[in-house]
């Protein structure tokens, strides 16, 4: 399975319209839509969900922007807990989420790309992981 897991950073770029990312964040889905499936997951659905009143309002637009839902294997879910664990044993702070380290595992497991604004834990936890990012 090839395809490009989109990190919820991006989603909300557009979806916010944020003065700084937007145009970036969406040509770069335009860019890779016309031949790579754009995937999210459960976790990338939560955080986006954040910005709706209503679920369908949230489908119509996953829908619009032409994302796939995965589910997330539970190799990645293991992978996701073992090096949330090697983070927390390096001292790594309270600011970096669980929610990250599910969507890098689950990129890892399934072979993805990521697209994300945020590589800086991706490349350190997730080596494996091919990133698409503003650089």
């Amino acid at each position: 399975m090839k395809g490009l897991l989109v990190d919820s950073n991006v989603i909300l770029d557009v979806f916010l319209d944020d003065a700084e990312w937007a145009d970036w964040s969406e040509s770069v889905l335009a860019q890779y839509s016309v031949d790579t499936i754009l995937y999210i997951n459960s976790i990338v659905y939560t955080e986006v969900s954040v910005g709706f009143k209503k679920i369908e309002d949230l489908e119509s637009a996953l829908m619009k922007g032409g994302f796939q839902m995965l589910d997330i294997p539970k190799e990645a879910l293991f992978l996701a807990g073992k090096v949330f664990l090697n983070y927390r044993k390096s001292r790594g702070s309270k600011t970096s989420p669980l929610p990250d380290f599910y969507i890098g595992a689950h990129a890892a497991v399934l072979d993805l790309d990521l697209l994300t604004r945020d590589v800086g834990r991706y490349k350190t936890y997730f080596p494996t992981v091919s990133t698409i990012s503003p650089e």
